[in-house]
């Protein structure tokens, strides 16, 4: 039964994983770019979440506060596009990287001079509550983020594979001037696939925020998840999730069994392995090309 209790707690925990990989994944889909600070964005959403949720001034309900985090942080991916991203056009891959690393550390560092570093809690009407199975006890805090998690991939998967716009955004990232030619938009097509991985980031800190604790270094949490998005194949929603499922198990499987140094590592490890066997990811979308 700990056993189980270990799997169901990894399993939460590798959905938060999935989620910000789920970001990686869906800005290089549609834009053959990187945004490694994609686990910043999501620190950002949760903390706005908690300050619209817990501060004296505005104290707005927790669901009102939860979707006006992801509204907000969807603005936030469609500036940081347009005028960010956007001027970037024609330069290499490794120079909207080192760009996107480097959001990375300002917003970290503003949310230290807002927020403070000091951990935060955020009020959530899940926290303590739980429904006990004999001696198994499924809090639901973490059953919800694993139902989340579940829903939005499959969502986001039937999105790019039966809409319009999530056709196009595929096409785009194949070949931006063939898309323009057919009458895509593309920067605009792009602008809207930044402010979806920012929506989805703020999803992922509010499940994060739930669980536990937030502060300015959560933002790191985007180096495990490009790890995971990686390990399930970067093109692949469902591999990012995948990926992040492997992490999140792995980790508190190791630290129980194995060492609980060893668990920092074991990700990378695996990642490690997952490039020698299989380079392109478990769930590759690479297709060989008739010549």
């Amino acid at each position: 039964m700990d056993l189980l209790q270990l799997l169901i707690s990894g399993l939460a925990n590798g959905c938060v994983y999935g989620l910000i990989a789920l970001g990686f994944v869906l800005i290089y889909k549609a834009t053959e770019a990187v945004n490694f600070a994609q686990g910043d964005f999501m620190m950002l959403g949760a903390f706005l979440t908690l300050t619209f949720a817990n501060s004296n001034e505005l104290g707005l309900p927790f669901w009102l506060a939860c979707i006006l985090a992801v509204a907000v942080m969807a603005v936030v991916g469609y500036l940081v596009e347009a005028l960010l991203i956007r001027r970037m056009f024609g330069e290499s891959q490794i120079a909207i990287v080192i760009l996107t690393i480097s959001l990375g550390i300002v917003l970290r560092f503003l949310a230290g001079v807002i927020w403070g570093h000091e951990p935060q809690s955020l009020q959530s009407p899940l926290a303590g509550k739980e429904v006990r199975i004999g001696s198994l006890v499924l809090g639901f805090d973490d059953m919800t983020i694993i139902i989340v998690t579940l829903l939005l991939t499959l969502g986001l998967y039937l999105f790019f594979a039966r809409t319009k716009i999530g056709l196009a955004m595929q096409a785009a990232s194949q070949n931006q001037l063939a898309a323009y030619y057919m009458g895509i938009p593309v920067k605009r097509v792009h602008a809207l696939v930044w402010a979806l991985a920012g929506g989805v980031a703020a999803i992922a800190g509010i499940l994060f925020a739930a669980k536990g604790t937030i502060d300015p270094s959560t933002g790191l949490l985007g180096i495990k998840a490009s790890a995971a998005a990686i390990i399930g194949g970067f093109g692949s929603l469902p591999g990012a999730l995948l990926g992040g499922l492997i992490i999140g198990l792995v980790e508190p499987l190791s630290s129980r069994y194995v060492a609980a140094g060893v668990s920092q590592i074991m990700p990378y490890l695996i990642l490690l392995i997952v490039l020698i066997v299989r380079p392109h990811g478990l769930l590759s979308q690479v297709r060989a090309k008739k010549v």
